[in-house]
């Protein structure tokens, strides 16, 4: 019997089981895919909104103003990427400007600091690429860039080393109540539980729905979007947001923490869960929208496109917290934008009522740290130099773009929660990101993967699942 079973091993579900590992609780998270963040919380803006345009009262505006403060100690915590490099939202027609007013207004009663209203040659002091249509910019310092990969495995690491199971490659199929909490039946095994954390994505609604009567629908709304190589990635300093619509924040377009240009993501609800193809009519729209804000933006530089999913629920807002018909389930559903940026929150908002409705005791032994995989391509050549004496692996570069060791590599797989497949191996180290999407390096880190994990060829993956890069030999 486990004290809570969370469902989803995105940001949100990680970010609520490193806030329970410090407390003496027995804790799993059950997760579909291979690793953590295989779902939305791999393919999004990577930003660490300030929190000016969520509604006032609104989940959205508390979560994601105290998740934004609390982001860059957390960075310093679990070392991972994050840099405040501010953010604008651009004004095209005069008779739009009370619309900056309006979201100026909104952030201060939401508590963020440093909002300011700018026009004029300011405007392109501070970003010499903008559309000379820009009539007026919100300025929010406090607006951030963060490495959504890395985020989420640190979250999940930090758990799992202070005691938090991980399963993976397992779906959940039903949910039960019982009489001391919930059954969760999976296709491999069944899990008691007392409390249930929903943090599944797109599929919270069909959780949520199994175990009460009052009835969630989310709907996924896919955005598609471009990467630029890092030779773009000076294009712009500050995140550059157009006025939002109904349909959310608009076409940004935005330096990454890695160097690169990100641009992106169109709005369309589709009803498939699964649906994260890009198209052409897609790319092309997002194109269109994002010289409005910079005509010469270097789309010609593009490395990659992809899309992401983002779960609206039918009331715009998050969905948080113990479900009244089903005492002991816990909602974290409809997480859609600026969920990234409210995860930190949201997990100590669900963890503090878990830990109250359990009566659990905090944990004397409980480590907040944790040190990510050394990053050759960051380091002065005395730091390397010295790595290398230690572990000569480091200094066999196996990915030319992204300048990632094998050390990097072996590092990355052996570590908690280590990487099973070429996709984890790229999320956790940065080979195969780079301007050749992993052509080079692939055959290279396969090998790296069979050799530590004791594997045979055939069974080494991109993704997990029946994603094999290869079928069989042509000769022995």
């Amino acid at each position: 019997m486990y004290d809570i079973v969370i469902i989803g091993a995105g940001v949100t579900g990680c970010a609520v089981a490193r806030e329970l590992a410090k407390y003496q609780l027995k804790t799993v998270v059950l997760e579909k895919s291979e690793d953590v963040c295989c779902g939305t919380s791999k393919a999004n803006s990577a930003i660490v909104h300030a929190g000016f345009d969520a509604e006032p009262g609104t989940w959205k505006a508390k979560m994601n103003v105290i998740g934004s403060r609390k982001m860059e100690a957390l960075s310093k915590e679990l070392d991972f990427p994050y840099k405040r490099n501010g953010s604008m939202v651009l004004c095209f027609e005069e008779e739009d400007y009370y619309k900056l007013e309006d979201l100026k207004k909104q952030g201060i009663e939401n508590g963020v600091e440093g909002l300011e209203i700018i026009t004029g040659e300011k405007i392109w002091e501070m970003e010499p690429n903008l559309s000379k249509n820009v009539k007026a910019m919100l300025y929010a310092p406090t607006g951030a860039i963060v490495c959504p990969f890395k985020l989420t495995i640190a979250l999940a690491e930090n758990a799992n080393v202070n005691g938090v199971d991980f399963v993976f490659d397992t779906e959940v199929k039903n949910i039960k109540k019982t009489a001391e909490g919930y059954k969760i039946e999976t296709a491999k095994d069944c899990y008691e539980t007392k409390c249930i954390v929903n943090a599944a994505g797109v599929y919270a609604d069909v959780f949520h729905n199994m175990v009460s009567e009052k009835k969630l629908s989310i709907v996924p709304r896919k955005g598609e979007y471009c990467l630029m190589d890092k030779k773009a990635g000076n294009f712009v300093s500050h995140t550059i947001f157009q006025l939002p619509t109904t349909m959310g924040k608009g076409v940004l377009i935005t330096p990454t923490v890695h160097g690169n240009l990100l641009a992106g993501p169109t709005a369309e609800n589709i009803e498939d869960k699964e649906g994260i193809n890009t198209t052409g009519e897609g790319i092309a729209k997002m194109s269109k929208m994002a010289k409005l804000s910079a005509e010469e933006i270097p789309l010609n530089m593009v490395i990659t496109s992809f899309a992401g999913l983002r779960a609206v629920e039918k009331g715009k807002d998050f969905v948080i917290g113990e479900i009244s018909d089903a005492p002991g389930f816990f909602d974290a559903a409809g997480i859609q934008s600026p969920g990234l940026s409210s995860a930190p929150a949201i997990g100590e908002y669900l963890a503090e009522c878990i830990v109250g409705k359990l009566q659990a005791e905090k944990k004397e032994d409980f480590n907040p740290r944790r040190k990510d995989i050394p990053c050759v391509a960051e380091m002065s050549k005395v730091e390397l130099k010295a790595l290398i004496e230690e572990n000569p692996l480091y200094g066999n570069v196996i990915c030319r773009c992204e300048t990632v060791t094998e050390g990097e590599i072996v590092n990355a797989i052996r570590r908690p929660l280590g990487a099973k497949s070429l996709d984890g191996v790229k999320r956790r180290t940065r080979a195969g990101m780079g301007r050749c999407q992993a052509g080079f390096c692939a055959p290279k880190v396969m090998e790296i993967l069979e050799r530590e994990l004791g594997k045979s060829p055939l069974e080494i993956t991109k993704a997990g699942g029946v994603s094999r890069l290869l079928t069989g030999k042509i000769k022995e």
